[in-house]
């Protein structure tokens, strides 16, 4: 009992705060999301009005629907861009070569800059007037308007009207794949701890190089990269200072950077509607759940473990 007594005591300090700062907010907000709240008065209930207009609002695909897509556009193109990129950058940077600590560093740096200083660096260089991306690509005749243009490089709608072209969600996942220094950082460490005997067994049967990445590397790197596509949904759904920056909290232009984190922000403390807001909180959270274990039963079919 005394053992028990002083293990609480440590420990309550952990619990008192997940209480008040994690289990009472999930807890109220649901109730929150029955209700018509504008945070000044008390909670009014008014039953399932805000989930019918969310439905409404994807139908039409404006509101929560055009949030909806965007977060959906973003994590599309950067969860995979990641785990490509940082497979491919962690492999060039496992070589033993000169100066391999100096690589490794300069890749790490971006990923621990402040969010803040990283989006207004990148409103710079890619300014279509004065950045330097533009300055670069006019020598290939080509100057997109990244945080100025709406427009969707793989949207099949504007593929097909003639309207696609590098837009503001572009942007933001060139940027994202930017700042891929933490996920190199833990495929190298999987890297390194891939048994030699492996790859020596791999070469007594003849295999190449990309025989050795495809058969040996890559299956012993997919545990990793299952953590990193599950840590990558929950990181796009919680996607909120870049857009917020870049779009001075307005979420334009024509609402292509209004991200879902930013459109609850929005409705919450700029037009207090909060029932709303946690309408769509935990709308989006039974969408993560659902993701995230459609994920975990596909993961028997293609991670595969040591033991």
């Amino acid at each position: 009992m005394r053992q028990l007594r002083d293990g609480l005591i440590f420990v309550s300090p952990w619990v008192v705060g997940f209480l008040l700062l994690t289990a009472y907010p999930f807890i109220t907000t649901l109730y929150w999301s029955f209700c018509r709240y504008d945070l000044l008065t008390s909670p009014e209930w008014i039953g399932t009005e805000n989930y019918q207009r969310l439905v409404n609002e994807v139908r039409s695909g404006q509101g929560f629907g055009q949030a909806l897509w965007n977060t959906s556009y973003y994590a599309m193109l950067a969860i995979p861009g990641s785990i490509l990129l940082g497979v491919g950058l962690a492999v060039l940077l496992n070589q033993k070569v000169w100066g391999q600590s100096v690589f490794r560093t300069l890749f790490f740096i971006p990923s621990v800059i402040p969010t803040v200083a990283t989006a207004t660096v990148w409103i710079w260089l890619l300014d279509p007037q004065q950045g330097l991306a533009n300055r670069l690509l006019s020598l290939l005749g080509l100057a997109p308007n990244w945080f100025n243009s709406s427009a969707e490089l793989f949207n099949p709608s504007q593929i097909v009207t003639g309207m696609a072209g590098v837009g503001s969600k572009d942007a933001l996942v060139l940027m994202s794949l930017w700042g891929v220094g933490n996920f190199i950082l833990i495929y190298l460490a999987a890297l390194q701890n891939i048994p030699r005997e492996l790859y020596e067994a791999a070469e007594l049967d003849g295999a190449d190089s990309l025989r050795k990445f495809w058969h040996v590397t890559l299956p012993q790197l997919t545990p990793v990269i299952f953590f990193n596509a599950v840590m990558g949904i929950v990181q796009s759904v919680q996607y909120f200072t870049q857009p917020y920056v870049i779009s001075g909290g307005t979420g334009g232009p024509d609402g292509s950077t209004l991200v879902v984190s930013l459109h609850v922000f929005l409705w919450s403390f700029k037009y207090l509607d909060a029932g709303y807001a946690s309408a769509v909180c935990w709308s989006l959270f039974m969408v993560v759940v659902f993701l995230t274990v459609m994920l975990f039963r596909s993961s028997r079919h293609w991670v595969h473990y040591r033991s």
